[in-house]
C-alpha cells in the first residue's frame, strides 16, 4: 500500500534515514513481487543501508532475483538473505559498489553461490585457489566468466572490510597471476605443436609484478623464450611469439563477456618497435648495452608468473645486478625524476586536478620515490628489494632511509588515494585514474570508505589531505634523512650511516658528498630557531640544487649566504614564508658563477627574490636607475666614493636582472621557463643596458661635480655605439660610446676641449678602477680616425669629418648611435647630423655594397681566433651574431631612407621592420631571429656560469651541463644542444649567403 498524495509512509522516511537518496523509487521495488518474501525482514534494510549506495544496491538485488524467476535456487537465495548474516553482507556490499559486478550476476544467477564460502581458509585465496577456480576454462568466453566469478569474491571481502587494501591488491595480482597461466593453457592447447618447440616463460611487471594489482589495469608483460631441447632457435622464437600473442589475445579482446584486462607488452627491449619475444641471451645483451635508466626502474618489479617459471626465474636472476647498478649511472636521478615530470606535463590540463595516479601529490609520486630510493640504497641493503610499494616503504623506514613518521604518512596517503582508485574502477570494471565529477559518484565512493556524515564533503577533504601529504613528502623524502644524519637530535632513531648518505649524495648529482654533508651539519644542526628553519627548508633546497648542473656550488653558496644573513631576522623568514623566494634563490645559487658572486658582496639582495618589498625580479627602467644613482653620487664625498655608490647599485641590479634572466629560464613550480627566449633576451639586454646608461650618467655627473661644480665650460654628451645604443648589452659587454661637445656661449674652444678631454679621462680611470664587481669598460675605438683620433671632438668637428672623410663601414656603425647620457640637446643634434650618413638618401650604391661584404669577408679570415670551431662562436661564426647584424645592417643602409621602420638602432626590430617591409620573407626573417637569439643566450649563459664573458662554449664538462640547464637542455643532453646550436646557425648561414653576398 502507498501513502496518500502529500503524506510520507514510513517506509519513506525510514528508507531516507538509510542513506536512499531516491525513497519512491525504492519503496517501489520493495513493493515488487520478487521481494515478497524479504520485504518485511527489518534486517534487510539495515543491510541495505550499510552499503556504498543503498539505492544501487536495491536494485541490483531486484534483477538478480528477477533474473532467478524460473530456477529453483531463487528461495534458496531469498532464505539465505534472510539467514545469513555474512552472505547478505558480501552480496549488498557488492551490488551497491558494483554496476558491473551487478550486471555479471545478472547474467550468470547462481554466480552468487561463490560468495556463500566464508571459512578462515578462503579468507585470503592465493594464485593456487585462483587456478582452480580456473580450472574448468577452455576458451576465452568460459575464462571471462570464470575470471569474473573469482572477481566476485575479491570485492566482496574488499568492500566488507575483510581482506585490506594491500591484501585486495595481491589478490588481484594472483588471480591475473592464474588468468594469465589459463590463457597460456588455452593457447598451447591450440597449438601444440608450437608448445613443443619452445620454452616460454611470462614476466609480470608493473603492478601485477609487484603483487599490487588495481581492479581494472592493463598487466604489463614481457615473453622470455628458449628453443625445447633440439628446436632450431629462430622456429622456437617464432613459435613462442605465436604463443603470447595468442595468450594476449585471449586476455584482451572483447566477447558476449566483455574483456579481462589488455595484456601490454610494450615494457619489452625497444618498445613496440622491438620483437615481442626474445631469448634470455638477447635480453641480458640489450639491457646491458642499451636499456635506459625507467627501463632498470621497471625491472623492480619483474616476477614470472606463468610459463616455464624456471627459466623466468633465471631471467629474474641474470638481470637483478644489472638492476642494482642503475643508480651508478651517469645523472641517474635526474633521468628519473625527468621520466616523473614528463608523465604529469602529458596530463591534458582538464584532467590534472582529478588525476589520481599520475597528477601532483599522486599515486605516481609514492611509487617513483619509493623506487628511486630502493635503486640508490638497494646495492647494499638487500631487505630494500621488495617489488611491493608498501612493502618496500617499510623497509625504508626500518632500515632509516626514510624516516618512520614520514613513511607512516605516506603508508597511510598510499592506502587511501589506492582505496579511492580502486571504488572507482569497481563501479563499472573501466580503467580509470579520474575522481570523477559528478556527486552521486562521489557520494558512492565515500560512503565505501565509511565517510557517512557528508560523504562528498569528506571525501573531498581526505583526497586533498592526503596528495598534499604525497606532494610535501616526495619533496624531502631523499633529503630529510640527510638532516637527521648530521642534525643528531634523536640519537635513538635509526638514520642513515655516513655511508649511506654519501651514497644517496652522489646519486643525487653532488661531486663531493663529504662537503655537502659538512655544510648540512653546519646549517642544520643545533635547537636553535634558525636551524629548526633550515631543516624546515633544506629539504626542498636540496632538490631544486640537484635539479641543477652544480649541486655542490648551490649547496655551497646557500651555506654562504646564510653565513651572512644568518642573523637578520627577515632572511630566513622570507625563504620560509614567501613561496617563490626560496626556489628563485636555490635556481640562482645553483646556475653558476656571475650570480652568486654578486650576491654574496651585497647579500641583503636577496630580498629581491621574494614577492614583498624587495621590488621582485622586474627590472627597473633607466628613469628609476638614473634617479637613484644620480641621488647616491650626490651624497658621495668625491669622484672616487660617487663611482663605489654607482657600483652598488648596478651590482643589485645586475643581480636582479640575472636572477630574473636565471628564473625564466630555469622556471620554477609555479612558474614554468619562458617559452619566448627572445623575450629573455630583450630583457637582459633592455635591462642591462640601461643600467650602463645609468652607471655612465652618474660617473659623469661626479666627475663635473668634482671638477666645475655645477657647470661644465661645454656641453657634452655620450653616444652609445654597438650593443649599446642598441639596447642589446650582455653581462659581459663592454660600452662602445662617442663622446661629443659644443663649447658653451663665450666660452674659448681651447678651454671647452681641454675640460672635455679632461671628462672623458677623468671618467674612464673611475670607472676602470680595480673592483671585484663585473668590469665596465667603456670603448671608444669606433670614433672618427680609430684610435689615433681624439677622444671627444665638437659637433661642428664630427659634421666636417663625416662631410669629407666618412667612410661606408662608419655609416654603418652609426645604425646603433643612440644618446645614452649627458646634454640631451646636444645628442638630439648629433642624431640629426648623422641620419643622412646611415640612412642614404636613394640607398647605397653598388661600389658600397661591394665594400661591406669585401670588409665582412675580411673580418670572417682574419679575426676568428686560431683553432676555434667556426660552427660554435657565437659572434663571428657561421650563421652567429655578426652574420646576422651585417644583413640586417645592410638592409637598413639600403632601405632605411625609404622605410621608416628601419630606422632603429635595434637588430630584432629592425628585423622584423624589414620582413614586414617584403624585403625578407617571413620564414628568412624567422631563421636569423632564432639564431640571433640563441648565439645571444649563449653568451649570457657562459657569462653567467663562468663568471666572465666568452664567444664560444665552455670546455669543461660541468660548465658546459650548467649553459645547457639554462638553454633548456637537461642532464645528459648537452650533445644534444651542441646539435641544436650548429643546426639553427647553419639555416641562418643558409640565409645570410642569401641575403648578403647575393646567392
Amino acid at each position: 500500500m502507498t501513502a496518500a498524495p502529500g503524506r510520507r509512509s514510513s517506509t519513506f522516511t525510514r528508507l531516507l534515514r538509510h542513506g536512499f537518496t531516491d525513497p519512491s523509487a525504492a519503496e517501489r521495488l520493495l513493493q515488487s513481487e520478487q521481494l515478497a518474501p524479504v520485504r518485511t525482514d527489518p534486517v534487510l534494510l539495515d543491510a541495505l543501508g550499510a552499503t556504498a549506495d543503498p539505492d544501487l544496491a536495491l536494485l541490483g538485488l531486484v534483477r538478480l532475483v528477477e533474473a532467478q524467476a524460473d530456477h529453483p535456487g531463487r528461495r534458496e537465495l531469498l532464505d539465505t538473505l534472510i539467514a545469513a548474516k555474512p552472505l547478505r553482507d558480501r552480496l549488498l556490499g557488492v551490488l551497491g559498489a558494483s554496476a558491473a559486478l551487478a550486471d555479471h550476476l545478472v547474467r550468470h544467477p547462481l554466480d552468487w553461490q561463490a560468495l556463500v564460502m566464508y571459512e578462515p581458509q578462503d579468507l585470503h585465496p592465493g594464485t593456487a585457489e585462483f587456478e582452480r577456480g580456473l580450472a574448468e576454462a577452455s576458451d576465452p568466453v568460459s575464462l571471462r566468466v570464470a575470471y569474473r566469478r573469482c572477481l566476485l569474491s575479491i570485492a566482496a571481502r574488499d568492500v566488507c572490510g575483510t581482506t585490506d587494501l594491500a591484501e585486495t591488491a595481491a589478490e588481484l595480482a594472483d588471480l591475473a597471476t592464474a588468468t594469465l597461466r589459463a590463457a597460456l593453457a588455452i593457447a598451447r592447447s591450440a597449438a601444440p605443436e608450437d608448445a613443443a618447440l619452445c620454452r616460454l616463460a611470462v614476466i609480470a611487471m608493473g603492478k601485477c609484478g609487484g603483487h599490487e594489482l588495481n581492479y581494472v589495469s592493463d598487466v604489463d608483460v614481457i615473453f622470455v623464450a628458449e628453443p625445447a631441447d633440439g628446436a632450431d632457435e629462430q622456429k622456437a622464437l617464432r613459435a613462442a611469439t605465436q604463443l603470447a600473442s595468442h595468450l594476449m589475445r585471449i586476455c584482451s579482446e572483447t566477447t558476449v563477456e566483455g574483456s579481462i584486462w589488455p595484456v601490454d607488452a610494450n615494457l619489452r627491449p625497444e618498445g613496440r618497435n622491438g620483437p615481442l619475444v626474445r631469448t634470455l641471451s638477447s635480453h641480458v645483451a640489450y639491457y646491458q648495452r642499451w636499456a635506459k635508466t625507467w627501463e632498470f626502474q621497471a625491472l623492480l618489479k619483474a616476477r614470472p608468473v606463468a610459463g616455464d617459471i624456471e627459466l623466468g626465474e633465471e631471467y629474474v636472476a641474470s638481470l637483478a645486478p644489472l638492476v642494482w647498478q642503475a643508480a651508478e649511472r651517469e645523472n641517474f636521478v635526474a633521468d628519473v625524476q625527468k621520466m616523473r615530470r614528463r608523465v604529469v606535463e602529458n596530463i591534458p590540463a582538464a584532467e590534472i586536478e582529478r588525476q589520481l595516479k599520475l597528477g601532483p601529490g599522486g599515486l605516481r609520486d609514492v611509487e617513483f620515490a619509493v623506487q628511486l630510493l630502493q635503486l640508490v640504497h638497494g646495492r647494499a641493503d638487500t631487505s630494500l628489494r621488495s617489488p611491493t610499494t608498501l612493502d618496500a616503504l617499510k623497509a625504508l623506514a626500518a632500515g632509516g632511509y626514510v624516516g618512520r613518521v614520514d613513511a607512516a604518512q605516506l603508508d597511510d596517503a598510499y592506502r587511501f588515494l589506492r582505496s579511492m582508485e580502486h571504488r572507482i574502477q569497481l563501479y563499472r570494471l573501466r580503467r580509470t585514474h579520474l575522481v570523477p565529477e559528478d556527486d552521486a559518484d562521489l557520494r558512492r565512493i565515500g560512503r565505501s570508505l565509511g565517510l557517512r556524515t557528508d560523504p562528498v564533503t569528506e571525501l573531498n577533504r581526505e583526497w586533498r589531505r592526503h596528495s598534499s601529504v604525497v606532494r610535501r613528502l616526495h619533496e624531502k623524502l631523499f633529503y630529510r634523512p640527510l638532516l637527521d644524519a648530521v642534525a643528531q637530535l634523536a640519537p635513538g632513531e635509526a638514520r642513515l650511516s655516513a655511508d649511506a648518505a654519501r651514497e644517496r649524495l652522489v646519486a643525487l648529482g653532488y661531486a663531493d658528498p663529504a662537503a655537502a654533508l659538512r655544510h648540512l651539519e653546519a646549517l642544520a644542526s643545533g635547537v636553535t630557531r634558525k636551524a629548526a628553519i633550515q631543516r624546515t627548508l633544506l629539504p626542498v633546497l636540496l632538490g631544486w640544487f640537484a635539479d641543477s648542473a652544480d649541486p655542490d656550488a648551490g649547496l655551497l653558496n646557500f651555506r654562504k649566504v646564510s653565513d651572512a644573513l644568518g642573523k637578520t631576522p627577515w632572511y630566513l623568514r622570507l625563504l620560509r614564508d614567501e613561496g617563490a623566494a626560496a626556489e628563485n634563490l636555490a635556481r640562482v645559487l645553483s646556475a653558476g658563477r656571475l650570480a652568486p658572486d654578486l650576491l654574496m658582496r651585497a647579500p641583503e639582495a636577496v630580498a629581491l627574490l621574494g614577492d614583498g618589498d624587495g621590488g621582485g625580479l622586474e627590472p627597473r627602467d633607466r628613469a628609476h636607475l638614473e634617479q637613484e644613482i644620480l641621488a647616491a653620487v650626490g651624497r658621495a664625498d668625491g669622484g672616487e666614493a660617487a663611482v663605489t655608490a654607482a657600483r652598488g647599485v648596478r651590482r643589485r641590479e645586475l643581480f636582479r636582472t640575472a636572477a630574473a634572466d636565471i628564473v625564466g629560464s630555469y622556471g620554477t613550480e609555479e612558474s614554468p621557463a619562458m617559452a619566448d627566449q627572445g623575450a629573455l633576451v630583450d630583457l637582459v639586454g633592455g635591462a642591462v643596458s640601461d643600467l650602463t646608461a645609468a652607471t655612465i650618467a652618474g660617473t659623469l655627473r661626479a666627475v663635473v661635480r668634482d671638477g666645475w661644480g655645477d657647470m661644465l665650460p661645454t656641453r657634452f654628451a655620450v653616444i652609445g655605439m654597438g650593443r649599446f645604443g642598441g639596447h642589446e648589452l650582455g653581462y659581459g659587454s663592454d660600452a662602445d660610446v662617442l663622446f661629443v661637445h659644443e663649447p658653451r656661449d663665450g666660452v674659448d674652444d681651447h678651454e671647452a676641449s681641454r675640460a672635455a678631454n679632461t671628462v672623458v679621462s677623468e671618467m674612464r680611470r673611475l670607472l676602470q678602477i680595480p673592483s671585484s664587481d663585473p668590469p665596465l669598460l667603456i670603448d671608444a675605438d669606433l670614433r672618427p680616425e680609430g684610435k689615433s683620433g681624439p677622444l671627444v671632438r665638437t659637433l661642428n668637428s664630427y659634421k666636417a669629418y663625416y662631410r669629407r672623410w666618412s667612410l661606408v663601414w662608419e655609416s654603418q656603425a652609426l645604425l646603433r648611435a643612440e644618446p645614452v647620457a649627458g646634454d640631451e640637446d646636444l645628442g638630439r643634434r648629433f642624431i640629426e647630423l648623422i641620419d643622412p650618413l646611415r640612412y642614404p638618401a636613394e640607398g647605397l650604391g653598388d661600389d658600397a655594397v661591394r665594400e661591406i661584404r669585401r670588409l665582412k669577408a675580411r673580418m670572417e679570415a682574419e679575426r676568428l681566433p686560431r683553432a676555434t670551431d667556426p660552427t660554435l662562436h657565437t659572434k663571428l661564426g657561421r650563421g652567429g651574431l655578426s652574420d646576422v647584424e651585417w644583413v640586417v645592417q645592410l638592409l637598413q643602409l639600403r632601405h632605411g631612407w625609404a622605410e621608416p621602420g628601419l630606422r632603429t638602432t635595434r637588430t630584432r626590430e629592425a628585423l622584423a621592420a624589414a620582413c614586414a617591409a617584403g624585403l625578407v620573407s617571413g620564414e628568412d626573417a624567422a631563421t636569423l631571429d632564432e639564431a640571433w637569439v640563441l648565439a645571444t643566450r649563449v653568451r649570457n649563459a657562459v657569462m653567467l656560469v663562468r663568471g666572465r664573458a666568452g664567444d664560444t662554449f665552455p670546455s669543461d664538462g660541468r660548465e658546459l651541463a650548467a649553459v645547457g640547464r639554462y638553454l633548456g637542455y637537461g642532464p645528459g643532453h648537452v650533445g644534444d644542444m651542441l646539435d641544436a646550436y650548429r643546426r639553427t646557425t647553419r639555416r641562418a648561414r643558409g640565409v645570410v649567403d642569401e641575403l648578403f653576398y647575393g646567392g
